[in-house]
């Protein structure tokens, strides 16, 4: 997917500061799972620079709002004048600088539409749990790096980032209040729909 000289632009800042954003593709994704739920209220852990921001931004709704949280005060800075030169509002976004699972414990229970995860791989797993808490009744989460450079794959490859995203694959296949997909753009996108069941919320 070509990217304009917004997202050009945001890359080349991640790549200043040494974050690694989403992928074009992945990107693209990102905007399309955003317009197809008419997505007013969105998640993203790890702003980064914001590349994937900008992408989900633009399949919102017009009046929707992403909340972002990272670590990082900087990388926020720095993401928020990515929104800027894409022409969003500053009330578009609202930025939490601090550890994802300090703050996702307190946004709203069931207020979301969709919940993106690009954060420390180590914490997939909380994420996940924090996601079905936050997402609404047909909502989605998606992970990025679901491949993580093609180790997941690999059973050889034993480290902690590695099995961590392995058995979050898993979870989610298995999962039985959850729709899932991998889809194969970039690293890996590991996408799922949270059932209207009770269960999804367990």
């Amino acid at each position: 997917m070509p990217e304009d000289e917004v997202l050009a632009a945001a890359r080349t800042r991640a790549e200043e500061v040494g974050v690694v954003p989403i992928g074009a593709g992945a990107g693209a994704m990102l905007q399309f799972l955003a317009a197809a739920l008419d997505a007013r209220a969105v998640v993203e852990i790890g702003s980064g620079t914001g590349v994937s921001g900008v992408w989900l931004l633009r399949g919102m709704r017009s009046d929707g709002v992403l909340t972002t949280v990272d670590i990082e005060a900087e990388h926020q800075l720095l993401a928020r004048q990515s929104y800027t030169e894409a022409g969003f509002a500053t009330q578009r976004v609202r930025t939490i600088a601090g550890a994802a699972l300090e703050v996702l414990p307190r946004l709203t229970d069931g207020h979301y539409d969709l919940v993106f995860c690009d954060g420390d791989k180590r914490e997939y797993a909380a994420y996940l749990r924090e996601a079905l808490r936050l997402l609404r009744p047909g909502g989605v989460v998606a992970f990025d790096n679901a491949l993580w450079h093609d180790r997941v794959a690999d059973p050889a490859v034993r480290d902690v980032q590695t099995t961590t995203i392995r058995d979050l694959g898993h979870t989610v296949r298995d999962h039985e209040g959850l729709v899932p997909v991998l889809l194969p753009v970039g690293d890996g996108l590991l996408v799922a729909k949270k059932e209207w069941s009770p269960e999804a919320s367990d």
